[in-house]
């Protein structure tokens, strides 16, 4: 294993390769393009031994790789923001035929107005779809996840796809030293997928027929007991990752100095690595102040949130996406770990950097002065005041 300096897009792309999916594709979209783009050259100096199919939507893209995973081929896709809206019908029936396809999702925030910057509402709007969703701090998470994501997927008591969502600019075309992983320590990791069903004219099977209302309901109960069930499986692959690369970059959830904590930042995605920052500086003050991140948003790690939270006072939950209509959407996941509990911190949420405005130290800051001084609530923070006021 080397450590290169290298854009986030490209380690991950890279990653993908020495899983050796055998048919891709995707259709670029900013700031997705640079993940796809590269693995079209890696098929093309073959040195990738995959099927690149060009289409002319992501529409397209989620059916081609529904399609060859059904016929029991390793698949990959990529997308974000409208693309990802364009593909729900898709992912709806990948889920539901429990086919283990891996999609980075690279959060960007959704029209209208038209915003090419990150936030996570893309994602988060499909949070009901049955895929698996696990959010990367940083590129060497980002790219660690990838090879996980597939052992997950296609583990025989998971069969759901898996989405890795990594956010869009700030991880995806910023470069860091990445430990990347070779072919051999890939093929360790990752054994060959063979899929117990899928399409071959040898033994005829029938994918996402017509179900009544006598069956579908069941269809619905597989995919949620299954999901309660992966969260073994997402930490038992995250052990195996550690075991052998020595790195933990997977599991559900982290905690960063939340043991004696009497404040508890929840967040998910790359906005951590800021929040850690400001966590290590009031700490050298004196205050008792920690962080949680949510790796794994679906399936949702309640036993475990409760877990790490149920000592602490207060929790502030921060976030780049909103249920409108209904407020912060890991807030009210947040609160509703605590519901019937015994132990039940303050919590206050905070929509903040939509639409990929800055979230700086201040408005952190800012947060963590609302959270002591305020009784449990939701709120915006860092809005522009003069166009509030107009």
């Amino acid at each position: 294993m080397s450590t290169t300096f290298i854009e986030g897009s490209i380690a991950v792309a890279k990653t993908v390769g020495v899983c050796r999916p055998q048919v891709i594709s995707a259709y670029p979209i900013t700031p997705q393009t640079h993940i796809v783009e590269h693995l079209s050259e890696l098929v093309a100096n073959g040195e990738l031994k995959c099927e690149y199919v060009n289409v002319e939507s992501e529409h397209s893209a989620a059916s081609v790789v529904l399609g060859a995973s059904a016929t029991g081929a390793r698949t990959y896709t990529a997308t974000t923001s409208q693309g990802f809206l364009l593909m729900i019908e898709v992912l709806f029936n990948i889920a539901g035929m429990r086919l283990p396809i891996v999609m980075t999702c690279v959060n960007r925030a959704v029209s209208a107005p038209i915003n090419i910057w990150n936030d996570q509402q893309d994602s988060l709007t499909a949070r009901d779809s049955g895929w698996i969703q696990l959010y990367a701090e940083d590129n060497q998470e980002a790219s660690d996840m990838h090879l996980q994501a597939f052992k997950i997927a296609e583990n025989k008591d998971v069969m759901l796809p898996v989405m890795v969502c990594m956010d869009g600019f700030i991880l995806t075309h910023s470069f860091d030293p990445i430990e990347l992983i070779t072919q051999e320590q890939a093929d360790k990791f990752l054994p060959p997928f063979t899929p117990q069903y899928y399409l071959t004219p040898k033994n005829p099977l029938s994918f996402g027929t017509m179900v009544g209302p006598d069956g579908y309901m069941e269809t619905r109960y597989f995919i949620e007991k299954t999901m309660h069930a992966s969260l073994q499986v997402i930490s038992d692959v995250a052990a195996d990752f550690h075991n052998q690369f020595g790195r933990f970059q997977g599991g559900l959830i982290d905690t960063y100095k939340v043991e004696d904590a009497s404040l508890v930042l929840v967040a998910m995605g790359s906005i951590i690595g800021t929040i850690k920052d400001i966590v290590d500086e009031l700490r050298a003050k004196g205050q008792k102040i920690g962080v949680l991140k949510v790796r794994s948003y679906r399936p949702f790690p309640k036993d475990e949130i409760y877990k790490a939270l149920s000592h602490v006072r207060e929790v502030a939950v921060v976030e780049k996406a909103v249920s409108l209509g209904y407020g912060g959407i890991l807030a009210n996941e947040i609160k509703s770990v605590f519901y019937g509990k015994p132990k039940t911190p303050k919590i206050n949420g905070y929509i903040l950097g939509l639409g990929g405005r800055d979230i700086t130290v201040d408005t952190i800051h800012q947060v963590i002065k609302d959270s002591v001084n305020v009784l449990s609530e939701e709120k915006f923070i860092g809005l522009n005041e003069a166009l509030i006021k107009r």
